[in-house]
């Protein structure tokens, strides 16, 4: 699944480089303040209370969608001393259980989360969308100072969660058709290898 892998980095990207922007934007915007120039006056007009907020949300949604990139390039930090001295076919066995108690365990926080997210606010959204009858439903609460629909923030729960429970069932797939696990080579900088053999062409 190709397509969900690009999808999958480049969501992560995107949101790496809006939380990196916004500070890069933050911090100038503090600096020049405080200096005398011709822009001073324009720049305390401006409202960028929304900066510190906005990066946080970016973060949140970007370490949920890295949680699943974690686990399908096997970059999670993991102690398994105990495991590595096991038989093979303990091991296996061992190895597999973790991988469906992870799947279990980021399932039901996607479910439980997407219930969370639809009584916040998106049912109120989806219905009125759609022109449908509202009477009951809550609009929901809004973020302080985006003042955004909370629910809008609280997706990525569902979202990450339920990419990062297809990952694991993914990689346990993987690993009883093969016995093999995602390893990440941290000596390895994707593109490095390409760029050197041009060069020495």
């Amino acid at each position: 699944m190709k397509w969900l892998d690009h999808l999958e980095e480049g969501i992560i990207t995107v949101l790496m480089a809006l939380a990196t922007l916004i500070t890069f934007f933050a911090v100038v915007h503090r600096y020049m303040v405080g200096m005398h120039t011709p822009l001073q006056d324009w720049l305390l007009s401006l409202d960028v209370s929304w900066t510190q907020e906005a990066t946080i949300y970016l973060f949140v949604w970007m370490a949920k969608f890295g949680a699943a990139y974690g686990v399908r390039t096997g970059i999670h930090v993991g102690v398994d001393v105990f495991i590595n001295r096991m038989p093979e076919r303990r091991k296996a066995k061992f190895v597999l259980f973790g991988l469906l108690a992870g799947a279990l365990f980021t399932g039901l926080i996607g479910t439980l989360g997407g219930h969370f997210v639809w009584e916040n606010g998106l049912h109120y959204a989806s219905f009125h969308a759609l022109g449908l009858n509202m009477d009951g439903l809550i609009e929901g609460p809004t973020t302080p100072d985006l003042e955004w629909p909370t629910w809008i923030i609280y997706a990525a729960i569902p979202l990450g969660s339920s990419l990062m429970c297809f990952r694991f069932l993914q990689v346990a797939w993987t690993f009883v058709r093969t016995g093999e696990l995602p390893h990440h080579d941290h000596g390895h900088v994707d593109g490095l290898e390409e760029e050197t053999a041009g060069a020495k062409a």
